[in-house]
């Protein structure tokens, strides 16, 4: 396990969106473990700007997370399909087919 320490929440962002741009620069039919919570939002803001610059394309990628609230739907604003949503997912242009969130209401 490799440890980074930052100085701050924005350089942590940073580092961490490094890491998933280089992964998707590298191999870009990767999959990407996603995470919720207020934590990666920083990391998926640097992910979203450098796609609005060119920098980075999400065309060829998975995503899965791997956790939903039971008896949510996905546009309620609690559930995790809505934060990736609102985060990530509608900034980028990954095709929604290749996002794979559970089902909170199955």
């Amino acid at each position: 396990m490799k440890i980074i320490s930052a100085k701050d929440y924005q350089a942590l962002s940073r580092a961490a969106a490094n890491i998933i741009s280089a992964q998707v620069i590298l191999k870009p039919s990767c999959v990407l473990g996603l995470a919720t919570g207020s934590t990666p939002i920083g990391l998926y803001s640097q992910l979203v700007e450098w796609y609005k610059q060119g920098d980075l394309s999400f065309a060829g990628i998975r995503s899965v997370n791997l956790d939903e609230y039971l008896g949510l739907a996905p546009t309620h604003e609690q559930s995790y399909r809505y934060f990736m949503q609102q985060n990530l997912f509608d900034h980028i242009d990954i095709k929604p087919e290749n996002t794979h969130v559970l089902n909170g209401l199955a």
